[in-house]
């Protein structure tokens, strides 16, 4: 067992570790197809063996082919440390600074098993979200990391470590861009080959940034989505007795089970792979598993008839699952779901992110590798029979919505009957739940704040947690009753989060909180680290699903209406901007959620220390990560934003944003273009 020590010591070569291969015990990502020609395999090879001196090249380059030929891609099983991957204690790092401590602590969290997807292919969630590239890259950043001075910042390109480069200590430690390709080749087939060369790399939002905190991350956004729906749809804060349909159970959906439970309402979650529904069950997310659709069934008769929350995972296909419900509406005329929602992969359709319900899960596996080509027509047969099942019961009553994974954009891209006659470019027949539901709560502010107790002792996490509580409702106190429901949502969230077990991987907490609530409870938490309140320092984050870190048409931007949608300028700004305004370390993505090609997002990290000099960067950066995305969404014409930004410029005399003056009669559009 190697230690903590020799992974940070570099490259292992002399002599080079034994190839143990792949791990049966843990599950592995799908095999990729990047149908490279001959050439473009020898430059693979050729790429991959930059990372060793040539008198290994000859023991390395079978081995590194083979992975090749056999994956679609070079993961360099050798390199895969026999360590134990968690977030050990921050002060266990072998470094110069605590800020790069802090980012091996995150990295190491991402690569958890129990937190990973996919562990040895470096997949923290979303069947292709990357740490990573390869093995060799790990030990290089961890190595860079533990030689760091203040002074040094790491420059990442898409999983690849250029190097340690002179800086100031006011600059971050670590800059990182993954997928940055050139627009016009930002395709999904470039993608495949570019993944497999070793050049570039898909790093979702929170897996290629450092910040994954598992599926703890979304449960809170999820919860809040599904309280903002009955309240929109079902009319009720109550939601004893409602049924929410949806499916998937990995890195992200797998939050889905809990969030019901705490929002009171009954949870079905269809999951075609047994390892990821075990693995939540294990973990408490889950509160039964079935594979019976008749006890699927009748479950949900009984927890409805005597409204018991309940959280269930059907092993299975949810396209059965819906068309087995819509049966049960037309034999009987029950509507048995309320709510539905999906959550598969479907950024990545093709490749393991969608299961086509013709096949089981084994003979879907085998078939995206032996002949992609049917595949893909299966994968679509199966879109266009999973949302003919969601018109019909939408028709009979349930209200359905997009959960911004690609669903509706694939199923219209597989000539599904899902457009909004007379909508626009990112509107669809059933809304995001971004346009519905968590869009206007964005304009408000609100987004999901994050931290990371690095001591990984849950008596801090506890600490923050009281901390956090204790902020929000002094601040509740004097707020408009609008902001206000947000408010004692998440006071609500904060003060029970203790009890859900939620935590897996670092003892990690989330909640939705506004800027003047993100900058309270950092400064809060950096001064009861500062008191010894806090027992080590602790590391500050958001989801890139946020206020402004996210340019994404067809989920955080799909309720701006100005024709900016398809515009990045936000995510970079705030990229650059969080940048010079004190993050330890910022991230900038091509991909995320909706799939690469699809979306732009900026991420940080903030490492709170006790010290004045991280006050003062929390302030400052924390205050402009907010209200860049909220000035931009204020100049697109959201009336939330317009007011909420206002009244920040209220707060804040140095603040001036550019505000939009609205057309008050749509007359004087009309006689200007009629000539």
């Amino acid at each position: 067992m190697s230690s903590l020590k020799e992974i940070c010591s570099g490259l292992p070569l002399d002599p080079l570790p034994p190839n143990r291969g792949r791990d049966p015990n843990v599950p592995h990502a799908p095999i990729r197809t990047p149908n490279l020609t001959a050439e473009e395999e020898r430059l693979a090879l050729r790429n991959a063996l930059r990372y060793f001196p040539p008198c290994h090249h000859s023991t390395l380059a079978p081995e590194f082919a083979q992975e090749l030929r056999q994956y679609g891609h070079i993961y360099m099983y050798r390199f895969c440390p026999t360590l134990r991957m968690r977030a050990y204690p921050i002060d266990q790092y072998p470094c110069r600074t605590r800020q790069a401590a802090s980012i091996m602590l995150m990295i190491m969290n991402n690569l958890d098993p129990d937190v990973a997807q996919f562990p040895q292919e470096l997949v923290t969630y979303g069947g292709n979200g990357q740490v990573f590239s390869n093995w060799a890259q790990f030990c290089l950043v961890m190595h860079y990391l533990s030689e760091m001075t203040e002074e040094q910042t790491l420059v990442m390109y898409s999983g690849h470590p250029m190097g340690l480069f002179p800086s100031l200590p006011s600059s971050p430690r670590a800059i990182i861009t993954n997928g940055m390709v050139i627009p016009n080749y930002s395709s999904r087939n470039q993608y495949e080959k570019m993944f497999a060369l070793g050049v570039s790399m898909y790093g979702q939002m929170t897996a290629g940034s450092y910040c994954y905190i598992g599926p703890q991350g979304i449960v809170h956004g999820t919860m809040l989505t599904v309280l903002n729906a009955g309240r929109r749809y079902l009319g009720s804060d109550d939601m004893s007795g409602r049924v929410f349909v949806t499916s998937g159970l990995g890195g992200m959906s797998g939050a889905q089970a809990k969030a019901a439970v705490i929002a009171g309402c009954i949870g079905v979650i269809a999951e075609v792979d047994e390892a990821p529904l075990r693995k939540r069950h294990e973990q408490g997310w889950l509160m039964e598993v079935t594979s019976s659709m008749d006890h699927c069934i009748k479950r949900i008769r009984e927890a409805k008839s005597s409204k018991t929350p309940l959280s269930m995972g059907f092993h299975g296909n949810i396209v059965d699952l819906w068309e087995r419900l819509l049966l049960e509406y037309e034999r009987t005329g029950e509507l048995l779901v309320d709510l539905g929602s999906d959550q598969t992969s479907l950024h990545n359709p093709y490749n393991g992110g969608y299961y086509p319900v013709q096949l089981s899960f084994s003979q879907a596996n085998q078939l995206m590798m032996t002949d992609p080509k049917r595949f893909i027509t299966m994968v679509q047969e199966s879109l266009r029979r999973h949302v003919k099942a969601i018109n019909n019961l939408s028709e009979a009553g349930m209200f359905f919505w997009d959960y911004g994974n690609a669903f509706l954009l694939e199923a219209q891209r597989a000539g599904a009957e899902v457009e909004k006659v007379g909508g626009g470019a990112t509107e669809f027949r059933y809304p995001s739940y971004v346009q519905h539901i968590m869009g206007d709560i964005f304009s408000l502010g609100f987004g999901p704040f994050r931290w990371v107790c690095t001591s990984g002792d849950p008596l801090d996490l506890s600490v923050t947690d009281n901390i956090a509580a204790t902020v929000l409702e002094e601040i509740s106190a004097n707020v408009t009753d609008r902001i206000k429901q947000q408010y004692n949502d998440n006071i609500r969230w904060i003060r029970e989060a203790g009890k859900h077990d939620m935590v897996v991987g670092s003892q990690a907490r989330i909640l939705y909180s506004d800027q003047k609530g993100r900058v309270c409870i950092a400064l809060a938490i950096n001064q009861a680290i500062a008191d010894g309140r806090i027992s080590a320092p602790v590391v500050i984050s958001r989801d890139h699903h946020d206020v402004s870190g996210t340019d994404s048409p067809f989920r955080e931007t799909s309720n701006v209406y100005d024709g900016s949608a398809f515009c990045a300028d936000m995510a970079v700004q705030n990229f650059v901007g969080d940048a010079f305004r004190g993050a330890t370390w910022v991230s900038l993505h091509n991909g995320g959620g909706v799939g690469w090609g699809e979306v732009m997002n900026g991420g940080f990290g903030l490492l709170l220390d006790g010290s004045e000099e991280a006050a003062k960067r929390a302030r400052l950066m924390l205050n402009w990560d907010v209200s860049n995305g909220v000035a931009r969404r204020c100049w697109s014409g959201n009336t939330n934003a317009y007011d909420t930004i206002q009244a920040t410029m209220q707060e804040n005399e140095q603040l001036r944003v550019t505000m939009p003056f609205p057309v008050q009669d749509e007359q004087v559009l009309d006689r200007a273009l009629q000539g």
